[in-house]
């Protein structure tokens, strides 16, 4: 490259860096203004802090966001609790077949699980060699008695057939059975055991054949007469839980009906995991159309609570560290305000503490009224009609901020 060629290239370099420096110098001149101009001071704005600001919206902005108003009003709160549950067997009426003498299964009455059962009802029989060298005992007792002699050894007789007979009736051998047992002089090869209750089968632990023991659970009975429902209170609810309260229970399996029941017991303790507690109820089930395991939705209904506040739960905006609403003040206004709520109920939240029967409330769209309170650029309309912000600038854009926002 000629030396001529250089010097015009390098006169172009310094000249291009000059012309960048100029525009780069005049652009951070005309940024403040041009923020002064449109009323926009975000120095201002980023320095709120977070702090909420009151509000004015023009008609126009509220219709375009779609800002209603609510009025606080004086209510009852429904004290009406919906949960879920499932149903189960009532503990009370469980029963339990144990034999208490060693043997194996001679023969099943009741061979499948399912099975109804009446009270007394023969379900099996044990051969047992224990049981047979009882009743052989039992069977001498009551030789011994007839033939002694009166005296001594006829009051031992009786001392040993009574000790006979209650041997026999330690191993649940009915008074019947003992005294057909003392009058044929035969000792019987098994003993059957009997359904202690009338219900069904819901376990059943042996076959023919099989040997069992004393203590060994071999049926287990349940009466359906009466269920139980097991449901779970979230624990907000519980307070509306209480002992002896009426609810309603629907199934799915049965939809359009509805079964009374009432609350029976409420277990003292709270899941951590899901943040719930148990609480028991009873329904009676004489035909039987509830069966363990169903599935149930519950209705608590609590007695009538003192009126109180109310808002619509929308209009209240949880922080994580309070609970705010704006009111609608004189001029317009929307002033953010800190409340105290308490239970909520369907689309209505109570209010303890912040507000008064009769104010109006923002009651849609308070996120977006909550955004520009945060940023603190509250306007207000002056006579000629341009929007005039509370430090006394002039916003030239002729729009109100929320307005801006929203779009």
């Amino acid at each position: 490259m000629s030396t001529r060629n250089q010097i015009i290239l390098s006169a172009g370099i310094v000249l291009a860096a000059a012309v960048v420096v100029v525009f780069l110098n005049r652009s951070g001149e005309a940024a403040p203004g041009q923020a002064e101009a449109e009323g926009h001071d975000h120095a201002s704005m980023a320095s709120s802090g977070g702090e909420r600001q009151p509000v004015v919206l023009s008609r126009e902005a509220s219709e375009l966001i779609g800002v209603t108003f609510a009025a606080v009003e004086l209510g009852e709160l429904p004290a009406t609790v919906r949960a879920v549950g499932t149903v189960d067997y009532d503990e009370t009426r469980l029963a339990a077949v144990t034999p208490k003498i060693s043997g194996w299964v001679e023969e099943l009455h009741v061979d499948f699980t399912g099975a109804p059962v009446r009270a007394g009802q023969p379900l099996m029989d044990v051969y047992s060699p224990d049981l047979v060298t009882a009743q052989e005992e039992l069977i001498l007792a009551t030789r011994l008695v007839r033939d002694a002699r009166p005296g001594r050894a006829l009051d031992n007789a009786h001392e040993l057939l009574a000790s006979a007979r209650r041997r026999l009736s330690y191993w649940d051998i009915s008074e019947e059975e003992i005294r057909r047992i003392e009058g044929s002089g035969v000792p019987s090869k098994t003993l059957t055991l009997h359904s202690p209750a009338a219900g069904v089968i819901v376990e059943k632990q042996v076959v023919e054949g099989d040997r069992v023991g004393p203590g060994m659970t071999v049926y287990r009975i349940a009466d359906l007469s009466r269920v139980w429902v097991e449901a779970e209170v979230v624990e907000k609810d519980l307070a509306l839980g209480a002992e002896r309260q009426g609810a309603s229970v629907s199934f799915e399996a049965y939809p359009g009906r509805e079964f009374t029941a009432t609350v029976t017991y409420v277990h003292p303790t709270v899941s951590v995991q899901s943040r719930t507690a148990r609480v028991r109820l009873e329904l009676p089930n004489e035909d039987g159309a509830l069966k363990p395991g169903m599935y149930a939705a519950i209705e608590l209904t609590g007695a009538s609570a003192p009126p109180t506040l109310l808002v619509p739960s929308s209009a209240v905006i949880a922080t994580g560290e309070r609970s705010l609403v704006f009111v609608q003040g004189e001029g317009g206004a929307l002033q953010p305000r800190e409340v105290e709520t308490g239970r909520t109920e369907g689309r209505v939240v109570q209010i303890l503490a912040g507000l008064h029967e009769g104010e109006r409330v923002v009651s849609s769209a308070a996120f977006l009224v909550d955004a520009e309170s945060n940023l603190g650029t509250m306007t207000e309309p002056d006579a000629g009609g341009a929007n005039v912000p509370v430090d006394g600038s002039v916003d030239h854009s002729g729009h109100v901020m929320p307005l801006d926002t929203a779009r």
